[in-house]
């Protein structure tokens, strides 16, 4: 699906590569007794061990002991006595993050592309499912109302997970198969949007594509509910599926997260100047999250994008059928522009799509006249950002993240904020003004505190007046915007999925009222650029695709001439 990844061969086939077969574990799935544990394989110390194994191998029943494995132990047995009490009480309530992924308008799933490096060993592939993700609280619980009550709260009730439940084997046209292997991955795909998933199961499916693409051996689909976590708690789950490919025995290494604090007074010592300053950027935080706050309620409520190419063409896009397409571009490219412009790689990713935008826009309305589009300086589009507001920002270890202690900043679930990040649509002989108005987009929504403002808010919103009210605003607000935008950091070295090599990830999103989402997603030394848009709208998908390769094409030639 990057056909312009292989200028030389258009349809090269993967280099064959070795599987290497990883021992299977032997792990214990079967319902919990009465008690809340495990049938135990383990009866020199009983079901409580096995509870605490549990809890304390979430991260992957693979990883590595350490000198604190017998206080892990301990942490661990505790956190199994209060599993146990919980179910006994009838489960764990979902967060209202959770409880919005399931109302109407924003049944909203993931959907994750993995390039395989190998053809896919499938008896590894279960036995580490059942060391893993079948061991995980979410991914082995269903959601379930309260009975008897009319405004009942669903809950998250561990239920027994059958793998063949979850494995899909996906009856495709051998002949297209071959004729047209990316293609046939794209249209399958596609089907996945509108295919319903059983919600008496634990939400989430694993699709085995086991024939050879242009740039994978095999492929793997992960589709899961959003209510499950968002992109950080499940991006962290993912990687501890996976084993280094240098190291299949340990874990990868996460890339490292920049602090988010932000710095405290200035020492006396340091003269009136500095505390003035310290003052003055509070300041300046305070009238810029009023501004963006004021601005979200106004667009929940009627402020509307301009009619574009990319906005959706009617109403119900989030029930249409979706299309999912790539293209991987390189991250050295990407770093080298931010170096050169001494910003970051959102900046570069945020001017990449303004540029990428902006040349389909314009083919599209068939405007010629290069002096008009150069007028047309007033052509902005929104989109919808989520933003994960845990203190500790970027990817963390799954043990830390499923600690459900109160002062945890790191813990599972759907964390996140919305953001109303805005995009300009211009023709500059500069390609470079793209990144220059991409970073000073970004530097100023990093003075607002706008998605922790949302995150609250959505969920007071929630206790006083119910969950179709924070629905019905967040409606207002996706339909009042043009598009969804993300960007996600992935593993920095090269790993494994259940001792598979990892050729690329490709993740997206549908079931939101939008018609174009746009999402980064890094990996090693590659950026792969994924599109989710409206089959019906965008019939010319890869054209935009097209646009966007060519604009930081455009970008990266321009910074190296600085």
């Amino acid at each position: 699906m990057d056909p312009g990844a292989t200028a030389d061969d258009p349809s090269p086939r993967a280099p064959s590569t070795t599987l290497r077969k990883r021992p299977a574990v032997c792990i214990d799935t079967s319902r919990r007794g009465g008690d809340g544990a495990s049938s135990s394989r383990d009866p020199a110390r009983g079901p409580e061990l096995a509870g605490a194994r549990r809890a304390s191998e979430e991260e992957g029943s693979m990883a590595t002991s350490s000198p604190a494995a017998e206080e892990r132990a301990d942490a661990a047995a505790a956190k199994a006595r209060a599993r146990r009490d919980l179910e006994e009480a009838g489960g764990e309530p979902m967060s209202p993050a959770g409880r919005l992924f399931r109302e109407t308008h924003f049944n909203c799933y993931i959907v994750a592309v993995i390039g395989l490096g190998a053809p896919v060993d499938v008896e590894a592939a279960r036995a580490g499912l059942e060391a893993t993700l079948v061991r995980h609280p979410r991914f082995s619980s269903v959601q379930v109302k309260d009975d008897g009550k009319r405004h009942g709260k669903p809950r998250w009730v561990r239920t027994t997970v059958d793998l063949d439940d979850h494995i899909i084997f996906p009856n495709l046209d051998p002949a297209a198969t071959s004729a047209d292997p990316d293609q046939a991955v794209e249209d399958y795909l596609s089907s996945l949007s509108t295919a319903p998933m059983d919600h008496s199961r634990p939400l989430w499916e694993l699709h085995i594509l086991d024939f050879p693409t242009s740039e994978a051996a095999s492929a793997v689909v992960l589709r899961m509910h959003h209510s499950l976590g968002d992109g950080i708690s499940l991006l962290s789950l993912f990687i501890a599926c996976t084993r280094s490919a240098a190291d299949p025995e340990r874990l990868p290494e996460l890339p490292p997260a920049a602090p988010r604090r932000r710095a405290g007074p200035p020492p006396l010592s340091a003269g009136l100047a500095a505390m003035v300053m310290w003052v003055w950027s509070y300041a300046v935080l305070a009238w810029h999250t009023l501004v963006d706050v004021v601005c979200f309620v106004a667009t929940a409520w009627f402020l509307r994008d301009p009619r574009t190419p990319f906005v959706a063409a009617s109403e119900g896009v989030e029930f249409r059928r979706k299309r999912f397409v790539h293209r991987t571009l390189s991250l050295d490219d990407v770093k080298f522009v931010k170096n050169a412009m001494k910003c970051t790689v959102n900046d570069v990713f945020i001017g990449v799509t303004n540029a990428g935008l902006s040349r389909y826009y314009f083919r599209k309305t068939s405007d010629t006249n290069k002096e008009r589009k150069k007028s047309q300086k007033n052509v902005r589009v929104r989109s919808a950002l989520l933003v994960n507001i845990r203190k500790t920002p970027g990817l963390r270890a799954l043990a830390e993240m499923m600690d459900s202690s109160k002062n945890n900043a790191a813990k599972w679930g759907n964390l996140i904020g919305y953001i109303i990040l805005p995009f300009h649509i211009a023709m500059h002989d500069d390609p470079l003004e793209y990144i220059r108005q991409g970073k000073k987009t970004a530097e100023r929504k990093k003075t607002s505190l706008e998605a922790v403002f949302t995150y609250w808010s959505g969920n007071l919103i929630v206790k006083l007046f119910g969950m179709k009210a924070a629905a019905a605003l967040c409606y207002g607000m996706f339909t009042n915007t043009t598009m969804s935008f993300s960007s996600m950091v992935g593993p920095a070295e090269k790993v494994e999925f259940y001792g598979h090599p990892i050729v690329y990830i490709a993740p997206s999103v549908y079931g939101h009222p939008h018609a174009l989402t746009v999402h980064y997603q890094s990996y090693v030394n590659s950026v792969k650029l994924v599109l989710a848009v409206d089959d019906a709208q965008f019939p010319d998908s890869h054209q935009l695709l097209d646009d966007f390769a060519e604009s930081l094409r455009l970008i990266r030639q321009a910074a190296s001439t600085t």
